[in-house]
């Protein structure tokens, strides 16, 4: 069976197997996935809104050109996924990992991104204000020129990030290795100036 550009509204599917399916164009709306396998799946330029893919297995699917908002994707894995030109709008992916996936062209804005595996991924140059990276493993990840204002980033794994012309102003950064951070044009706020100061021994007087 496939659901190529197809309407999916206010439906429910618990630990069913779409391996295989094609979703290409589909509209999914309100629907909940719980425990479902997409693996090898083909979502390219599928659109969901409000819907909930809870501990889904998108391993190796294709989701290019996809498009998603206020949905939820908590504890689901894109292990070998394809997601070139994916968007994510005001998303929960809480627990999310995207080992070894095609994240060329990839977008997210806003929403929930503690607990996720973006290790080694490139953000680069991207906006991502007040999205929340609590906890996050970023390892490697390249957030060169990214926008982190108001960002959660509080006891995320920075280690190896490249950072050059990131602005953190404004960021939550309770946790964080600054003495493993390369902070090269890095725009910071008073606060965290400080917080970096103390991290190399410095005592800020008032």
């Amino acid at each position: 069976m496939n659901y190529v550009g197809a309407l999916l509204e206010d439906l429910e599917f618990i630990e069913e197997s779409f391996e295989q399916v094609s979703f290409e164009d589909a509209q999914i709306r309100r629907c909940r996935f719980i425990r479902c396998s997409f693996r090898g799946a083909r979502l390219p330029d599928s659109h969901s809104i409000g819907s909930l893919f809870e501990g889904c297995d998108f391993t190796g699917a294709n989701l290019a050109g996809s498009r998603h908002e206020r949905s939820s994707f908590a504890n689901s894995r894109f292990t070998y996924g394809h997601l070139f030109s994916a968007q994510f709008h005001e998303c929960k992916m809480t627990g999310a990992t995207f080992e070894e996936a095609g994240l060329a062209g990839f977008t997210l804005v806003g929403g929930d991104w503690s607990y996720v595996n973006l290790r080694g991924h490139s953000l680069k140059g991207q906006d991502l204000r007040g999205v929340k990276f609590a906890e996050a493993d970023l390892y490697g990840c390249n957030l060169e020129k990214a926008d982190l204002r108001n960002a959660d980033l509080s006891r995320a794994q920075l280690s190896q990030v490249k950072l050059a012309g990131a602005d953190l102003r404004g960021a939550r950064t309770e946790g964080l290795d600054w003495k493993g951070l390369d902070m090269r044009k890095v725009k910071i706020d008073i606060e965290q100036a400080v917080l970096l100061a103390r991290s190399y021994g410095a005592m800020v007087l008032g």
